[in-house]
C-alpha cells in the first residue's frame, strides 16, 4: 500500500511537472516566434527605408541632370544600384557588381555601343554603364507622365540578391522613376543589405535555442520542488491513516497543517469523519451491549421459569413465561426496527397517510386517551372530543403507527388519570401533540430521552419502564420522515410531546399504504 501510495503522489508531482513544462514551453515557443518575426519586419523595413533614401538621392541628382561618373551616395559598400531606362536596359550599376537579381535587370555590363550614353565606366560615384533585359519589378506606375527634372513619388520594394567584388548578400531593393532632362524616364533601384537583419535574427534564435531548454530545466526543477512540499502534508495524512487503518484506533486524528488551504481543509474533514465514525462505532458498541444485557433478563427469568416448570410443574408460572416472552418478542422487534433505520431504511415513496385516522385507530385500544382538534386549554376543563380533520402525510403507515403507539404508551405510563391527544395543520404541517398530566420531563432530560435504553427512573422495574428504545425508535422514525420530535411541558406541569411531519402534497395521486 505504501509503495502504491508512494507512486500515486510521485506521478501527481510528474504529471503537475510536465503540464507546467509544457505550458511555458508554448508560452515561450509563441512569444520567441513573435520576437523574431517582429525583429525580421522592423529590420527589413529599416533596410527598405535606408534603400528608399538611397534610391531617391541618386534620382535627385539624375533629374538634375549629373552625369553618371558624378554621382554621389554610392559608396556605402552595404548598398547595390542600378539605373534601368525605359527599354529595360541598364544604363549604369555600381562599381564592381559582378551578380544581381531582383532589381531591374540581371546584366551588370554596359554595351561598348552604349557607352557613349553611359558617359565613362568607373566614374567617381562609383557606377558603371550596362545593357540587359527588363526584369524584377512590376512597373504599374505611368513614368512617361512625369515632366523632366521630376522625381516619382511612388516606391516599390522587392527582395533579391547580389554580387559585389565576390561578396554575395541579400538585399532590399526600392524602385524610385525619374525622367532625366537629356536621357529620358529612367528607374532607379538601390538595394540595402540584409546583412544585419539576417545577423540580429540568427543571434536571436541562437540565444533562444540556448536559452528555452535551460528555462524549461529551471521550471521543471521549481514545479517539482513545489509540488512536492506541497503534497508532503498529504503524504502525512496518507501514512497517518493507513497507521490508523492497521491498528483501528478511530481515537487517533491526522496531522493538520497550520495553513488555510485545500489541504488543511481535507486533514480537518477528514478528523471530522474519523471524528463521526468514532462516535458511530462507539454508540454501536454501546447498542449492542445495551441489547445484550436488555435480552439477558428475560431469557434469564424464561429459563428460570421453565426450568422450575420441568422440575415442579406445578410450580410453572404459565402467565409470567408468556409475559417475558411477549417481552422478549418486543425488544427483538425493537431492536431489528432500530437496525433497519441505522441501515437507511426509509418510507416507501409515494405512500399516503391519513394522520388523523391512525390516530384515532391506536388510541381506540387504549382506555382514557382522548382524540382532539384543537390544543388543550391553559386551565384544566373537562376534554371534548372534536373529530379531527384528515391530515395527510407522506410516509409509512407501519412505522408512523409505530411512533404514535410508543407515544401513547410512554404517555399512558407517565399520566396520572387522562391522555390527550392533538392533531391539527400547523404552518404546512401535520401537527400531533401528545399530552399527559403526568409529573412530565425536566428540561435537562428533554434530550436525553430519546438516547437508546434510556430511562429517567433507573429504579423503575422493566416490567413498567419497558427496554428504553421507544422514544429513541420514534424520534428516528420521524426524522426517517422529514419531521421532527420533541418534547415540552403542558400548561398543567405534564409532558407534551410534539410530533411535526411535512404535509403530502395534493398534486400527487393517491397509493394504497
Amino acid at each position: 500500500m505504501s509503495r502504491r501510495s508512494g507512486s500515486r503522489f510521485g506521478s501527481v508531482r510528474a504529471r503537475a511537472t510536465l503540464g507546467a513544462t509544457l505550458v511555458v514551453a508554448v508560452a515561450l515557443l509563441a512569444a520567441g516566434t513573435a520576437v523574431l518575426l517582429s525583429l525580421r519586419s522592423s529590420l527589413t523595413g529599416q533596410a527598405g527605408g535606408q534603400a528608399e533614401r538611397s534610391a531617391r538621392t541618386v534620382a535627385a541628382q539624375l533629374a538634375l541632370g549629373t552625369p553618371y561618373d558624378m554621382l554621389s551616395s554610392l559608396d556605402d559598400d552595404d548598398r547595390v544600384v542600378q539605373v534601368v531606362d525605359a527599354n529595360g536596359g541598364q544604363t549604369a550599376a555600381t562599381e564592381d557588381l559582378e551578380r544581381i537579381s531582383g532589381a531591374g535587370t540581371s546584366a551588370v555590363r554596359a554595351e561598348e555601343d552604349a557607352g557613349e550614353d553611359a558617359g565613362d565606366d568607373g566614374g567617381v560615384g562609383g557606377v558603371t554603364g550596362a545593357n540587359g533585359e527588363s526584369g524584377g519589378f512590376d512597373d504599374d506606375s505611368s513614368p512617361d507622365s512625369l515632366d523632366p527634372g521630376e522625381v516619382g513619388d511612388d516606391t516599390r520594394f522587392s527582395a533579391g540578391s547580389a554580387t559585389v567584388d565576390g561578396d554575395t548578400a541579400d538585399y532590399r531593393f526600392a524602385a524610385v522613376d525619374v525622367r532625366d532632362p537629356n536621357k529620358g524616364r529612367l528607374t532607379v533601384y538601390a538595394g540595402a543589405s540584409l546583412a544585419a537583419e539576417q545577423s540580429a535574427v540568427r543571434t536571436a534564435l541562437t540565444v533562444m535555442l540556448i536559452g528555452l531548454p535551460l528555462l524549461l530545466a529551471v521550471v521543471a526543477a521549481v514545479t517539482w520542488l513545489v509540488t512536492r512540499r506541497a503534497l508532503r502534508p498529504v503524504e502525512g495524512i496518507r501514512r497517518e491513516m493507513a497507521a490508523i487503518t492497521a491498528a483501528a484506533d478511530l481515537t487517533r486524528r491526522v496531522p493538520e497543517p497550520d495553513t488555510h488551504d485545500e489541504v488543511a481543509r481535507l486533514a480537518r474533514t477528514t478528523n471530522e469523519t474519523l471524528a463521526a465514525l468514532e462516535t458511530s462505532v462507539e454508540r454501536q458498541r454501546r447498542f449492542v451491549a445495551d441489547a445484550s444485557h436488555e435480552l439477558r433478563s428475560p431469557i434469564a427469568s424464561l429459563r428460570t421459569q421453565l426450568e422450575v416448570g420441568v422440575a415442579h410443574p406445578a410450580l410453572l408460572d404459565v402467565p409470567g413465561a408468556v409475559e417475558d416472552t411477549v417481552r422478549l418478542q418486543r425488544l427483538a422487534a425493537d431492536l431489528l426496527l432500530l437496525a433497519r433505520l441505522d441501515a437507511g431504511e426509509g418510507p416507501v415513496a409515494g405512500a399516503r397517510v391519513d394522520l388523523a385516522a391512525l390516530v384515532r385507530e391506536e388510541a381506540a385500544g387504549r382506555p382514557g386517551v382522548v382524540v382532539r382538534a384543537k390544543p388543550a386549554e391553559p386551565e384544566p376543563v373537562e376534554p371534548e372530543p372534536v373529530e379531527p380533520e384528515p391530515v395527510e402525510v407522506a410516509g409509512s403507515r407501519g412505522q408512523l403507527g409505530r411512533v404514535l403507539a410508543n407515544l401513547l404508551d410512554n404517555a399512558h405510563r407517565h399520566a396520572r388519570s387522562a391522555v390527550t391527544v392533538t392533531v391539527r395543520r400547523a404552518g404546512g404541517q401535520a401537527l400531533v401533540e401528545v399530552a399527559d398530566d403526568g409529573e412530565g420531563v425536566p428540561e435537562a432530560d428533554r434530550e436525553r430521552i430519546f438516547e437508546r435504553f434510556v430511562r429517567l427512573d433507573d429504579a423503575r422495574g422493566r416490567d413498567d419502564g419497558g427496554a428504553g428504545l421507544g422514544l429513541a425508535i420514534a424520534r428516528d422514525v420521524a426524522v426517517r420522515h422529514g419531521g421532527t420530535l420533541t418534547v415540552r411541558e403542558t400548561p398543567a406541569g405534564g409532558a407534551l410531546f410534539e410530533l411535526r411531519l411535512p404535509i403530502a402534497r395534493t398534486d400527487r395521486p393517491d397509493h394504497p399504504v
